[in-house]
């Protein structure tokens, strides 16, 4: 589940140009998140809120302290509160009740409810991704503002307030003029690193209702775990 984290979850090493131009740099607040920057928030959830379906294309780079780096590719439907996501090492489903977690190498199906927006793996729906400037385990501010070849990007730092968080902060980057979601960056205590990076967007194309069905018969040999309550 921890890698899933990462719809919001990355490398921006990767996607900014080397003519980059620094133009502004504010330092985050200490206890409080900064209200011009939800205003900013509140625009990217809009804009994301408003489409009916979405299917985008990203990559997930993990970097882990002595191991190489490792980049995973999938990609994301939504419905709704429907969403499927399929890459490298397992498939997510859900229909907007309950959440199927396929995991091919182990053959193993794993089920549980929907999570709460509240519970900490209410990050693995694309909605609790836009929203995840709302839970109140986070204070935020924009933290840098810089040309990125024709478009200019923001990036918004995301603090956990409780100290004793596994992530020491979460990095956001903005197209400032679209509200596009461009990356979100986590970095973790242990030194690992893992940076998810939306490559191509696609609102309000047709998706079929089946895509957001686990079918069993699909995965014949699979142990099903239901961890419903």
């Amino acid at each position: 589940m921890r890698i899933l984290l990462l719809f919001s979850l990355f490398a921006i090493t990767v996607c900014v140009l080397p003519a980059q131009t620094k133009t502004k740099v504010t330092t985050p607040p200490k206890e409080t998140s900064d209200p011009a920057t939800k205003l900013v928030l509140d625009k990217m959830k809009a804009k994301y809120e408003g489409y009916k379906t979405l299917e985008a294309d990203f990559s997930l780079t993990l970097e882990m302290p002595q191991q190489p780096k490792e980049i995973q590719k999938g990609k994301l439907l939504q419905k709704g509160a429907k969403y499927r996501v399929d890459f490298n090492q397992q498939t997510v489903i859900s229909d907007g009740k309950s959440v199927w977690v396929v995991l091919p190498k182990n053959k193993e199906v794993q089920v549980n409810n929907v999570p709460g927006p509240n519970d900490d793996d209410g990050i693995l729906s694309p909605q609790a991704l836009f929203r995840i400037y709302l839970r109140k385990d986070f204070i935020y501010a924009i933290t840098n503002e810089f040309a990125q070849g024709k478009r200019v990007v923001q990036e918004i730092e995301f603090k956990p307030t409780d100290k004793y968080s596994e992530y020491s902060k979460l990095r956001l980057t903005l197209d400032k003029k679209t509200q596009d979601f461009i990356e979100l960056k986590v970095f973790s205590k242990d030194g690992s690193r893992y940076t998810l990076v939306m490559n191509t967007i696609s609102p309000n194309k047709a998706l079929a209702d089946a895509s957001f069905v686990f079918n069993k018969a699909s995965y014949p040999g699979y142990h099903v775990e239901d961890l419903r309550e």
